[in-house]
């Protein structure tokens, strides 16, 4: 089956590089870089190590995402962000994982894992928030709600609906997973970030929020 990589980026010039080398090791033949205005090395990087660099000029997560997905022609997708703190080295292994379960999504999970380095008390502690109204919106225990390194059939997302521009996908793709389909979560280590990060915590956490309750009356 041929596996495809989609990675939204903003000046990783710092990762990138690893990121795509760690996917390329764990046999991922296609990857997309969605690059959203980088203003340093990040774009030439990305092609001198053989992926697809679409340029992406609207801002937000979510858009990113559904401007790669549109391009991707693997049976298997693969999402991850290219800051370094998700590991690509363990791709294959979830690869064979959805395979050998016959599930439709893998969702990583970096809370049971967590150490006061790599996630901090907050970001524990709003993520818990949102796990809890999710839950309670949509009938969907996960331990990590807001992870954005996703392992999914290509098929499955195609049913998926109303999935947000913004930082709100990695939710809204996740609820849609388990509408359509199957979802299991593997705990992975995250990694400590080494560039700047771009998730805004209480603007962004908040929005997470509201837009659950907005997703549950508009669904």
């Amino acid at each position: 089956m041929k596996i495809s990589a989609v990675i939204p980026t903003i000046n990783e010039e710092k990762t990138i590089g690893d990121v795509i080398s760690g996917l390329r090791r764990s046999g991922v033949e296609e990857i997309i870089v969605v690059d959203t205005n980088s203003t340093d090395r990040t774009r030439d990087i990305a092609r001198s190590l053989g992926a697809k660099v679409i340029e992406e000029p609207r801002r937000g997560y979510g858009r990113a995402y559904k401007t790669g997905l549109m391009h991707v022609t693997g049976d298997i997708v693969v999402c991850l962000d290219g800051d370094g703190t998700y590991p690509a080295d363990l791709v294959g292994p979830l690869v064979q994982l959805l395979i050998i379960n016959g599930v439709d999504f893998i969702s990583c999970d970096r809370m049971t894992l967590r150490t006061p380095k790599n996630y901090t008390t907050l970001h524990f502690v709003g993520n818990t928030v949102l796990n809890k109204t999710m839950s309670l919106l949509f009938k969907c225990s996960l331990r990590d709600s807001q992870s954005g390194m996703w392992v999914f059939r290509r098929e499955i997302y195609m049913k998926m609906k109303h999935l947000s521009d913004g930082m709100s996908f990695s939710q809204d793709i996740k609820i849609e997973a388990i509408r359509n389909g199957t979802l299991i979560e593997v705990p992975i280590r995250y990694g400590v970030r080494v560039t700047k990060p771009k998730l805004k915590t209480w603007r962004d956490g908040f929005h997470n929020l509201i837009h659950l309750f907005i997703k549950r009356v508009n669904n």
